[in-house]
């Protein structure tokens, strides 16, 4: 089977894939490309890229196959119409959720620290007074988890060992966390209750269309003043804008980001210059999610070429599209 990259970042996952799926060529060819080469895959994997409608019916290819778990830039009625079989990789059973779970422990500790003054008295050769700035402890605090599926789980659990309240806000009443005492859980529509109690609230549900800016200027200024954001989901879920405003005003203490409005984000803008700990999305690049993933992504093309239905689907055309593999 040909199976096509719809950009040219993962080398070292495509390069891992290259070892698993001997039989099979590994393509990769940047967005503006894609229309030239289209014809030739059996399975296209969107990374970042735009699948619309278009680009479908451009192709004869029967799956698209996600590196991970994240389909906002795919047009799921658009496949379903057309009879192309969409999927992912569950976070939980990749690895990949333990490790973003544990970059969202990171920014929250680089934030709770200080690290961003400390790097710039670094840079800047301040002589400050040895012993500073005083951090604050997450001892003690309150944090919100938004968003219960792996990436919110694995938070939790992680959570637990820091002495922390945890109160999450889900979208499906009644989920738990085994073994973890949640203090208090609230249902989506209670996201400003939730937000007006929690020293820090950490961004890990999944994001729709229909969650854009879910965090905007009204739910920001329903927060307690002085709160950390971090943001390991996806970008659009969080209003840059009000994000910039809370931060300049003190209402928001600072954000952690590893997801943004757009990929990749330019760093000369004004949000950057305040109190904000930013990574290139990379909280769930670790070499545990990338063999996690490799190794999913690979059984699922081995039963795709078999004929099988692929595991992990997020939409069931009525008549799926199949052409025969290529060799």
């Amino acid at each position: 089977m040909n199976i096509l990259f719809c950009g040219e970042g993962f080398p070292v996952a495509r390069a891992r894939l290259g070892t698993l799926l001997p039989e099979n060529r590994i393509l990769a060819y940047p967005p503006d490309e894609l229309p030239a080469h289209i014809a030739e895959a059996d399975v296209i994997v969107p990374l970042v890229t735009r699948v619309d409608e278009d680009l479908i019916r451009q192709g004869t290819f029967g799956l698209i196959q996600q590196y991970g778990v994240g389909l906002e830039s795919v047009d799921l009625e658009a496949a379903t119409r057309n009879g192309v079989r969409v999927a992912r990789i569950p976070s939980e059973e990749s690895g990949n959720a333990a490790s973003v779970a544990e970059h969202a422990l990171l920014l929250m500790l680089m934030l709770s620290r200080r690290w961003k003054e400390i790097e710039r008295n670094r840079q800047e050769r301040k002589t400050v007074p040895w012993g500073s700035p005083a951090g604050q402890a997450l001892s003690g605090r309150t944090v919100c988890v938004l968003g219960l599926g792996g990436v919110g789980r694995e938070l939790v659990r992680r959570l637990v060992g820091f002495k922390v309240r945890i109160i999450t806000v889900d979208d499906h009443p009644g989920r738990i966390v085994p073994g973890v005492e949640i203090a208090r859980s609230y249902s989506l529509a209670e996201l400003h209750n939730a937000f007006a109690e929690a020293d820090y609230v950490a961004l890990c549900i999944n994001y729709t269309p229909e969650r854009f800016h879910l965090i905007g200027r009204k739910e920001v200024a329903a927060m307690k003043k002085g709160i950390f954001i971090v943001n390991v989901a996806r970008g659009g879920l969080l209003d840059q804008e009000a994000l910039l405003g809370a931060l300049r005003s003190g209402q928001v203490a600072g954000a952690g980001l590893d997801v943004y409005w757009e990929e990749p984000v330019d760093m000369s803008h004004p949000l950057f210059q305040e109190n904000v700990i930013a990574t290139p999305h990379i909280a769930g690049v670790t070499d545990v999610s990338y063999e996690g993933i490799a190794w999913a992504f690979a059984e699922n093309m081995k039963r795709y070429a078999a004929g099988e239905t692929p595991l992990y689907l997020a939409n069931s055309p009525v008549y799926p599209r199949r052409t025969k593999p290529s060799d």
